[in-house]
C-alpha cells in the first residue's frame, strides 16, 4: 500500500464513498441488523468509524451515564472508546446516523488534504504504538474496509470485496503475517509456508521462518504447508469473524503438512 499523502487519502475517499453507498442501500430493519461483532448491530458499527474518525478530528471522548467498562464485550481500553462513541450516538436514528458518517468523513478528507508532507511523515500514536501519521491511514483503510464487510455480511448485501481498498486491505494483513506465523502459531525454524488466495483478491503469500518469520518473494524450498482459500474468507479470519472449525473448513484446501497448516489457521485471528 503506498504511504504517499495523494493516494492514500484518495484510497480512504474510495473506502468512505463505498461505506456511505453501502449505508444508503440499507432498509432501516437492516441497520438494526446483528453483525458478526459481539454486541453490535449494523448502526454500532458505523457509529463506531464515526467515533474513530471524530477522534482524529480533535473531539473529545464524549461522556455517556452507561459504565461502557460492564458490558460483556468490552475487554480493553480499545473497547471502552468504542462503546463510549456507541452509547454518545445511540439516540440517532438511521438517516441521522449516516448524515453524520458523511460529515465527519468529508471533514475528515478535507483534513488530510490540508496536512502538509511533513504532518503526513510526523510520528503519532496508532493502534500499532508510535509510527508515522500515515500508518495510522493505512490502518485506516483496512479497518473501514473490514467493517464495510462486516455490514454486507449482516445484511447479505455483498460487493467491494475486490479492487484498490480490498488490495489495501490484504496487504496489511501481509504485514502480519511474521507474527501471525511467528509469535502466534509459533511454527518452528526452517518452516516454509505458502498461503494461496485464490480471489477476489489473488495473491500468493510466502512466509519462512528463518530465525524470525517473515514474508519472503520465495521459499528456498517446497512448503511445509500450504493453505489455499477465497480473500474473503482469509479476510473473515484474521479479523477473528468466523470459526473455522465449526462452518468453513470445507472451504478450504491443505497440503503437505496439516499440523503447521491447522496451526497458521487457528492463529490467524489477530486484530483486537
Amino acid at each position: 500500500m503506498t504511504t504517499a499523502k495523494e493516494p492514500l487519502t484518495e484510497l480512504l475517499s474510495m473506502q468512505f464513498e463505498s461505506l456511505d453507498d453501502l449505508g444508503s442501500e440499507l432498509s432501516i430493519p437492516e441497520w438494526y441488523a446483528k453483525s458478526s461483532l459481539p454486541g453490535w448491530a449494523v448502526l454500532d458499527v458505523y457509529s463506531h468509524i464515526i467515533g474513530t474518525e471524530s477522534m482524529l478530528e480533535g473531539e473529545e471522548l464524549p461522556n455517556v451515564p452507561v459504565d461502557v467498562s460492564a458490558l460483556g464485550h468490552v475487554h480493553n481500553d480499545v473497547g471502552q472508546f468504542n462503546e463510549a462513541w456507541i452509547e454518545a450516538l445511540a439516540d440517532l436514528d438511521p438517516p441521522a446516523l449516516l448524515d453524520r458518517y458523511r460529515s465527519i468523513t468529508k471533514q475528515r478528507l478535507a483534513s488530510l488534504q490540508a496536512m502538509d508532507p511533513a504532518e503526513f511523515e510526523a510520528e503519532t500514536l496508532t493502534p500499532i504504538g508510535p509510527a508515522p501519521y500515515w500508518r495510522f491511514m493505512q490502518i485506516r483503510v483496512f479497518d473501514c474496509w473490514m467493517h464495510e464487510q462486516d455490514v454486507r455480511e449482516a445484511t447479505g448485501h455483498s460487493g467491494h470485496e475486490a479492487g484498490p481498498c480490498a488490495e489495501a486491505s490484504v496487504d496489511e494483513v501481509e504485514r502480519a503475517l511474521g507474527y501471525i506465523v511467528g509469535k502466534k502459531a509459533k511454527l518452528s525454524d526452517g518452516t516454509g509456508l505458502t498461503i494461496q488466495l485464490t480471489g477476489p483478491v489473488e495473491r500468493t503469500i510466502h512466509v519462512l521462518v528463518d530465525g524470525r518469520a517473515g514474508v519472503v518473494p520465495a521459499l528456498p524450498g517446497p512448503p511445509s504447508a500450504k493453505i489455499s482459500m477465497t480473500s474473503s474468507l482469509f479476510m473473515r479470519l484474521v479479523g477473528g469473524r468466523t470459526d473455522f472449525l465449526s462452518s468453513r473448513l470445507g472451504e478450504m484446501d491443505f497440503a503437505g503438512d496439516l499440523g503447521v497448516a491447522q496451526k497458521v489457521v487457528t492463529n490467524l485471528p489477530f486484530t483486537i
